[in-house]
Formats: C-alpha cells, sequence, structure tokens
C-alpha cells in the first residue's frame, strides 16, 4: 500500500511532466520529490525461508516484496531517476531465492566502505539492474546530466580511487553490479544510481523496450566483441549456448552483424524458430537431438562430446570452433572445452547449471585453449553496446511485460526458463508503448523490435 498523503499526488505530478512535449528541465528540476516510493525488495529476516530446498523449488514469488520505501539521500556524483520500466535478470533471480548466498552481505560489506555508503545496508534490498527512465536531481560534481534527460542505466558502479581499475573499470577493486550488489535498484518508481551509470535512451523504443538491453546486451558485448573477451572476428564461428535467452539472444545478434557465423544451441522448436528470425541458419536443438553431457551427477560422457562436435561440423564445412559463448555452466562446459578448436577461446559469464564446473584439462593445455572470465562490462564496453542499441544495429529482445506488482511472477517465470529473451517490467510507466520520440527510425525497424513478442 501506498503510504497515505503527498506520495501519490508527487508521483502524479512526475509522471505528468514526463508525458507532456513541453516540460523544461527547471520544470524537472522544480518537481518536488516524494518523501517514499514503490520498490521490489527482498528481507533481511527472510533468508533463511528456502532452507533446504533444491534450488528449482525456490519460489520467487514468496520472497519478493513491493514496499513503500522512503527515498535516499542523494550523494556527490550521483542521480536520483524516475524509473518508467525496468526488467528482469538472472540476478534479480538469484537474489531473491538467496543464492548461491544472501545479497545482505553484499550491502553489509558496502556498507562498511564510508559513510555514504552506509544508505546501502538496510533489512530489505531494493533490486534491479536495468533501467529506462528521467533524471529527476544530480548531486554535486554531475556535469554531463541534468533533470529531465530521459537515459538508461547500465548496472557497473565502481568508486575507482585505485589504479588497478583506471585501464578496465571492471578491474576496480570496488567494483559491484548494482542493484544486486548496491541498494536502490531499477526495479522501483525511483533508483540512485551514480551518474555514470546514465547514458541516453535510444529514441526509437519504448521505455520498456529501452530497460531490456541494459545488463545482457552490455555482458554480451565484452564476452563476445570487446578485446577484454573473445576479440571475435568476421568468419568465426561462435558456438552460442542458450541462442534465444536473454544473454544468448545478443550474443546471436552480435555474431551476425560483425560477420561471425553463430552456432545456436537452443532446447524447443519456438526457441530455434527465433534464431532463424534473427538470421541465424546453423542450429542446433538439444532436446530433439538429446545431447547428455553427463551419465549421472558425477560422471561425464565423452562419447556425447564427440557426438555434438561431429554435429557441429556439420554446419561448418568441417571446421571446430572458434569461439564458445558459455553461460550454462557446468552442465554444459565439458562440451564446451572438447569442442572448441586449437587455439580457440571459451568465454563464461554465468553458471546457471551450476558454479563447480568439470572437464578434461588435457583437451585444454594441450591444444593450447584459452578459458576467458567475462563479468559485465566496463564504462566503455556499455556505451558502446548501448550505441549499436541506439542506431538500430542491435534490437531489444523483449518479449513480455509485467506491472511493477507482477514481478514476482516474471522473476519465477525467468527462474523457471518458461520466457523467451527478456522480460520487462512497468514500473511509473502506466501502459505499454509509451516514450517513443523517434517514430521514424522505429518505423524502419519495427519488426525487429517486435521479432521476440510476435512467438
Amino acid at each position: 500500500m501506498r503510504i497515505a498523503g503527498g506520495n501519490t499526488v508527487t508521483t502524479q505530478a512526475i509522471l505528468d511532466a514526463i508525458q507532456s512535449p513541453d516540460s523544461t528541465p527547471d520544470d524537472f528540476a522544480a518537481l518536488p520529490l516524494p518523501e517514499s516510493y514503490r520498490a521490489i525488495t527482498v528481507h533481511k529476516d527472510e533468508t533463511e525461508m528456502f532452507a533446504g530446498l533444491q534450488t528449482r523449488d525456490k519460489d520467487p514469488r514468496k520472497s519478493i516484496h513491493l514496499d513503500e520505501v522512503p527515498l535516499p539521500e542523494l550523494g556527490p556524483g550521483e542521480a536520483l531517476v524516475a524509473v518508467m520500466a525496468s526488467s528482469v535478470n538472472y540476478n534479480s533471480v538469484w537474489t531473491s531465492i538467496f543464492e548461491p548466498l544472501s545479497t545482505f552481505g553484499f550491502l553489509e560489506r558496502y556498507g562498511r566502505t564510508s559513510d555514504l555508503a552506509k544508505r546501502h545496508d538496510l533489512p530489505y534490498h531494493i533490486i534491479g539492474s536495468d533501467l529506462a527512465g528521467v533524471v529527476l536531481r544530480t548531486g554535486p560534481g554531475v556535469n554531463s546530466w541534468k533533470p529531465g534527460d530521459e537515459v538508461v542505466a547500465h548496472c557497473l558502479s565502481v568508486e575507482l580511487e585505485s589504479s588497478d581499475g583506471h585501464n578496465d573499470t571492471m578491474l576496480d577493486p570496488e567494483q559491484r553490479i548494482w542493484g544486486f550488489e548496491t541498494n536502490f535498484g531499477g526495479l522501483a518508481e525511483v533508483a540512485l544510481v551514480k551518474s555514470n551509470q546514465l547514458m541516453p535512451k535510444p529514441g526509437h523504443l519504448s521505455w520498456e523496450e529501452a530497460a531490456a538491453p541494459g545488463l545482457v546486451n552490455s555482458t554480451a558485448y565484452r564476452q563476445l566483441v570487446s578485446r577484454n573477451g573473445a576479440g571475435m572476428k568476421q568468419g568465426d564461428n561462435v558456438l552460442i549456448w542458450g541462442a534465444s535467452g536473454g544473454l544468448g539472444s545478443y550474443a546471436t545478434q552480435f555474431a551476425l552483424a560483425g560477420g561471425a557465423n553463430p552456432i545456436c544451441v537452443v532446447s524447443s522448436d519456438q526457441k530455434a524458430d527465433i534464431c532463424r528470425s534473427m538470421g541465424a541458419e546453423a542450429i542446433i536443438d538439444r532436446s530433439a537431438e538429446g545431447y547428455k553431457f553427463w551419465k549421472d551427477e558425477r560422471t561425464q560422457d565423452p562419447k556425447e562430446w564427440k557426438r555434438f562436435g561431429k554435429r557441429i561440423r556439420e554446419f561448418t564445412g568441417g571446421e571446430d570452433i572458434d569461439i564458445v559463448f558459455e553461460h550454462p555452466g557446468r552442465e554444459t562446459f565439458g562440451a564446451s572445452v572438447f569442442v572448441t578448436r586449437k587455439g580457440g577461446t571459451i568465454t563464461t559469464c554465468a553458471s546457471t547449471s551450476g558454479y563447480m564446473h568439470e572437464y578434461d584439462n588435457r583437451y585444454l593445455w594441450m591444444s593450447l585453449k584459452r578459458i576467458i572470465g567475462s563479468h559485465f562490462a566496463n564504462y566503455r564496453e556499455a556505451w558502446e553496446a548501448n550505441r549499436l542499441i541506439a542506431k538500430g544495429k542491435i534490437h531489444p529482445t523483449l518479449s513480455k511485460v509485467y506491472s511493477l506488482e507482477e514481478t514476482g511472477q516474471a522473476a519465477f517465470d525467468v527462474h523457471r526458463n518458461l520466457h523467451q529473451g527478456k522480460v520487462g517490467v512497468l514500473c511509473l510507466a502506466p501502459e505499454e508503448g509509451l516514450g517513443v520520440r523517434d517514430e521514424e527510425m522505429r518505423a524502419k525497424h519495427i519488426d525487429a523490435i517486435n521479432r521476440f513478442r510476435n512467438v
């Protein structure tokens, strides 16, 4: 329930200003800020609620709450953003089921770093690592953004007081993922971000479409395209696990746009059709073809690796894989190492099927293969990834949109892999389809924008 009094009126005034074509930066700067706002949270006193349950049996709908929370203090170099839309990433699922550990440990450690950081150490965690919205206020030292700017935010939060992060901000010792390792995330009506997380909202997209790419698009860019990842080049054979999913759908687009040859691994006919609609031709339906890389929980099956490699070579003219885009983890990692060509690269950014990877190291060291860990993206990589969205080179993979009240169900669907691409969440936006500023450009790309909606 919303706190009675002025907050409802204040929130409506913010929404009216955003929707008015005549609003100026001064109008936004003059808007009163609400004392509190609605936000999706998990609670510290519930971290043991799923104790003893298997991962699959943990239900985000039971742990995710829609609460009224007080507006946080705005600090130097920060911005308060009115969130029109957000989306659900797998890190929100991890947070909601308290795996691999409770995120309140992250908040406690962050809170010990400075007096200002103490704001984040609360008995509730406002989650969410994506947003599209409008700047309401900026703190001291912010010069590049002003109230009224329409923005999206990437989720890299760093302090950059150590030299370790100055060549690659992801290497900052105080690197955190906003809305996962910090508080005040994007699944809310208002979010607190560092101003250097902000990027221009692509004008041809609606709020919910613009919010969808953020985390996964930047992650896929670094993992596959960047020199910090695989450094993909034209002609590379790229094996993409989960090629129609949140991460894989962007990796598939990057491979196609960059002149590579994606070999898309999916788990159903419907997901295969999505990959074909993106332009991919080499598709392996692992469910239909019955690949079982594990004989039991402790024993992998090299014969299945070989069968899988043979199938891949049917698509590549006999060539092996140059780059594996890995994120399932334990279930697939042994096969990924095996099928990679001599001197090839396995990049990994997640372990959704398990963190304890096992593979036959002979196939790695004797064939001079590389495993590269890749985690989100640095500032420049996130900006470049967003720039490609803004130019219509890469497109959002939004399939379904939920209300803020339905976030628990959205997280459940992602947890159970019941979704395609990305799922969005409306925060302040009263309905879908709002926020488009460039109708002409949108018309050129409308089929691609709606690709995941039409399946």
